[in-house]
């Protein structure tokens, strides 16, 4: 049968590729920032918090198998403190992962971290149109900006405590963080949704969260609970989110996101 067991450094391959490959379309579409992702929700928070990350095994090869030999389907990973984790564990992610020689391979180091650069970038394309007269006309896509990823691979405010600049957003998602300080995400490979592993790995994260904070001596705190943002691409998930305890936070849809808390 399979199970959920504490992540391991082992695990790591595994959750980059199920990083990559539950990324919603737009992101999916460019190799560049797929390359990228796993670097921006996933391996910070195996790295810097293993403590409140778990692993979904499937137990479908003999018993006799080394435990090299599992597959992992699945990932909940997290910190169970947004605040600490921004100003006093992103450092050493930096300097041990994003400054490795893969790291620096995979995401180049932003030009410039002054000022968060716009999420998407607006491509005008020439296109061509059949008939008696071929006539040129432009489109017009949005991809996602690689730059704001990479801004955002290296500075945790951008990543996990500040929302957009100005208006009621920006306050919104200061009043998200300083509720609810910790932070999830969850994904299951294709084959692995929608068979009640999604609920049983978030108990579990739970469950790790208030062991972790409750050893911690009072260095870490969740506030109220855990928060999640949903992409505006895969907003079908909210459903289960919702029957599983989490309730919208309004204020996401700014970022064309959906903002989502759960009280502990």
């Amino acid at each position: 049968m399979p199970f959920i067991r504490p992540f391991e450094p082992r695990d790591t391959e595994a959750c980059m590729h199920i990083c990559r490959a539950t990324l919603p379309p737009t992101l999916a579409a460019d190799p560049v920032a797929a390359r990228m992702s796993p670097y921006i929700w996933c391996l910070q928070f195996t790295h810097l918090s293993p403590q409140t990350c778990f692993v979904l095994v499937d137990d479908t090869s003999s018993s006799s198998s080394p435990p090299e030999d599992e597959k992992v389907v699945g990932y909940v990973i997290g910190t169970p403190d947004v605040h600490f984790f921004a100003s006093s564990s992103y450092p050493r992610y930096i300097q041990d992962v994003l400054q490795s020689p893969q790291g620096l391979i995979d995401v180049p180091p932003p030009k410039q971290l002054d000022h968060l650069e716009s999420w998407l970038l607006v491509v005008e394309t020439d296109s061509s149109e059949s008939g008696e007269k071929k006539k040129k006309k432009k489109e017009v896509l949005k991809k996602v900006n690689t730059e704001s990823l990479a801004q955002h691979a290296c500075n945790p405010r951008w990543l996990v405590l500040e929302g957009p600049e100005g208006g009621p957003a920006e306050e919104r998602k200061r009043e998200l963080v300083e509720g609810w300080r910790a932070m999830l995400h969850i994904d299951l490979l294709e084959g692995w949704q929608g068979r009640g592993w999604g609920r049983r790995m978030i108990e579990r994260f739970v469950e790790g969260v208030r062991e972790v904070v409750s050893s911690s001596g009072g260095k870490l705190d969740y506030g109220r609970g855990v928060y999640l943002g949903v992409a505006g691409e895969n907003t079908k998930v909210v459903k289960f989110y919702e029957k599983v305890g989490f309730r919208v936070f309004e204020g996401g849809e700014v970022e064309g996101s959906v903002w989502m808390v759960r009280d502990l």
